[in-house]
């Protein structure tokens, strides 16, 4: 991790490095499905309207792909007014102890390229509170990649910046989140967080069962969609001690967590209010003995409240 602004002079491009087997890096097969994903969201959706931000997984399109169209249908809608796309993604491979920028100048999907917002970066770094990743750390994280090819299908005109949430603390968390807050309630940028919720199994160190009479499966819909309301009701305290009570794996935790403190110092200050919907919710596999493992897919749409 760096944080010299002086890396950014020169055009730097993050390869699609997870194309191929995440997901088709052949254009015309990944246009198929995608435009396949969204057709399954009705127009007529209200929950897509007025949208400032989502929550998406970001696991192969295979599994979590119809997820999260869910989440990005809303972004297709409030295209023609959004000019940036801030992606909140955590950190898989690296150990980060605080927040790091893209260095990149263009997100390369097989759907097309993505500019980078240079001058929000530049804002972000002059807070002094950024590091930023290297090319190699951002290629080989995932969970931002997984949302760039949406973007690029739904709103292939809009810059991105992507910031990587590490393992922070809670008051870590409050302090990004407000420093974050007058960034993301510009008319014109849209905010994405990038998170699955449980990953349930042995390979996870993760096996809760809850009550004997009920499926395994049913428990893990309960304790993600605990977490669920209360990233709903905007309560960030509320996530954090459900967290802390459960310990569910949800591994985009701290990103969600930072956005809910952004929303809720602009609900306080009087900038912008919002409410958070979850718009669909799914199951890789129906967990129904200790031998069994799921992950969990769930999107949310955060609107415009009166």
């Amino acid at each position: 991790m760096g944080s010299s602004a002086g890396a950014f002079s020169t055009t730097s491009r993050r390869r699609a490095h997870h194309a191929g087997s995440w997901y088709s890096s052949d254009p015309q097969e990944l246009d198929i499905q995608l435009s396949d994903n969204l057709a399954q969201v009705s127009e007529e959706d209200e929950s897509v309207r007025n949208a400032r931000g989502l929550i998406a997984p970001h696991a192969g399109y295979s599994y979590s792909g119809p997820t999260a169209a869910y989440a990005y249908r809303s972004l297709q809608d409030a295209a023609p007014s959004i000019r940036t796309v801030v992606v909140l993604h955590p950190s898989h491979h690296v150990w980060l102890d605080g927040c790091a920028l893209s260095r990149a100048t263009v997100l390369e999907t097989p759907l097309g390229n993505l500019e980078v917002d240079e001058d929000l970066r530049n804002e972000l770094l002059a807070t002094e509170n950024f590091s930023v990743m290297t090319l190699k750390e951002d290629e080989e994280e995932h969970s931002g990649e997984m949302q760039y090819p949406y973007i690029a299908k739904v709103a292939p005109h809009v810059k991105v910046l992507p910031i990587m949430v590490g393992s922070i603390s809670t008051a870590l968390e409050s302090k990004i989140g407000a420093l974050l807050a007058p960034f993301l309630a510009r008319s014109h940028i849209f905010t994405a967080v990038s998170s699955d919720f449980c990953h349930w199994g042995s390979r996870f160190g993760y096996t809760p069962t809850g009550e004997p009479t009920k499926h395994i499966f049913e428990h893990i819909e309960w304790l993600d969609r605990t977490g669920m309301d209360h990233i709903s009701l905007q309560d960030p305290g509320a996530f954090a001690t459900y967290l802390k009570q459960y310990s569910n794996t949800i591994c985009g935790r701290h990103p969600i967590a930072v956005w809910l403190h952004a929303v809720k110092v602009n609900k306080e200050v009087g900038r912008e209010k919002v409410e958070i919907s979850f718009v669909r919710y799914a199951q890789s596999s129906q967990v129904k003995s200790k031998r069994d493992s799921s992950v969990s897919y769930a999107s949310a749409v955060a609107r415009i409240s009166s």
